[in-house]
């Protein structure tokens, strides 16, 4: 068979004190303890249907002072104090000590474990399905900010013959976490086929030693939050090469301007599947604008120095440029001028 503990008693003096703060001698530890019982038994049966969660009771030799946390202080108080004083005096009169007593409410029943398994015993004696009592608490639990839930109903539900026990959970409820704050509940459902035991845990967060100064300085930060914010600021592990790069190429780089961004399909071996993106009609000017007054002059130039004409031709070139074709050329012209010549002096 397993061995079971009960998460808060694992956890006193740890991160949880004890609900009942007294000293005595080993004669009189006894008496001390079995007064305990009879108090809290009597309060827990009085009180019944007043959502009580817990009691916590503080002796010495001569008072008792009772701490009572409940969801419904209004029927624990009474109309202008009745019921409390009752209780005192009955409290007086089997301790014959002092007897204060102090309420407190509990804002959000939906994070007590002791709540939550009284709401689901109570809807399983109205013959609700066990299993829509069950769903309902743990979404409510989860919903108010709970880290974890884990819901167990035992026994003959929904009235059949063989007992047996179903379970629910969402979230991390880390039973084996000394510094998990886990709040667990008991209650049972008084039905017409049997007793159906209902058992809640509810994990609140982590409680980190004293001196512990998370992210953001705080001592009570609980760890969850210390790792969203750590997430949140981009500092964890897998984050922190990323940032660096984007500390490096920035959106201002320093007044080098912006860092243009990669294109799809332009990483090596592989073609560019799109063309370049146009440029806007003010690039281009800004771009294209300077280039021609800075080029023109300096074209022109070498174009003046450079064309030929045929009035630039000199005597000097002309040697250098002779060839036989013009040579027989200017034979011929000469002929051609002696020979009118010679037929005029024969006529």
């Amino acid at each position: 068979m397993g061995q079971k503990v009960h998460p808060g008693g694992m956890r006193v003096g740890v991160i949880h004190d004890w609900k009942s703060n007294w000293y005595v001698s080993n004669k009189d530890f006894a008496g001390a303890l079995l007064e305990d019982v009879r108090i809290r038994e009597h309060i827990y049966n009085k009180l019944s249907h007043a959502g009580l969660s817990d009691i916590l009771i503080r002796k010495d030799k001569q008072r008792i002072t009772i701490d009572i946390y409940t969801a419904r202080p209004g029927i624990v108080i009474g109309k202008s104090g009745v019921e409390v004083d009752a209780l005192r005096r009955e409290i007086h009169a089997m301790t014959h000590k002092n007897v204060q007593i102090n309420i407190n409410e509990i804002k959000r029943p939906e994070l007590d474990a002791k709540l939550v398994a009284q709401s689901i015993a109570e809807q399983l004696q109205n013959r609700v399905s066990f299993r829509r009592a069950m769903k309902r608490s743990l979404a409510s639990a989860i919903r108010s900010g709970a880290h974890g839930v884990k819901v167990q109903c035992g026994g003959r539900l929904g009235g059949a013959e063989m007992s047996r026990s179903e379970s629910y959970s969402e979230g991390r409820v880390p039973l084996h976490t000394i510094r998990a704050d886990i709040d667990y509940g008991f209650a049972e459902a008084k039905t017409t086929f049997g007793r159906i035991g209902v058992k809640v845990w509810i994990n609140k967060g982590e409680i980190m030693p004293e001196g512990f100064e998370g992210v953001t300085g705080g001592r009570e930060l609980r760890l969850g939050d210390q790792d969203q914010a750590r997430r949140r600021r981009g500092t964890g592990r897998a984050t922190e090469g990323l940032g660096q790069r984007e500390g490096r190429r920035g959106p201002d780089r320093e007044g080098l301007g912006p860092v243009r961004r990669r294109r799809p399909g332009g990483g090596r071996g592989r073609p560019r599947q799109a063309p370049p993106a146009p440029e806007s009609a003010a690039e281009q000017q800004q771009t294209q604008a300077p280039a021609p007054a800075e080029t023109t002059p300096e074209a022109e130039a070498p174009v003046v120095e450079t064309t030929p004409t045929p009035e630039a031709a000199t005597p000097e070139t002309t040697p250098e440029t002779t060839t036989p074709e013009t040579t027989a050329a200017a034979g011929a012209a000469r002929r051609r001028a002696s020979s009118p010549s010679s037929t005029a002096t024969s006529a």
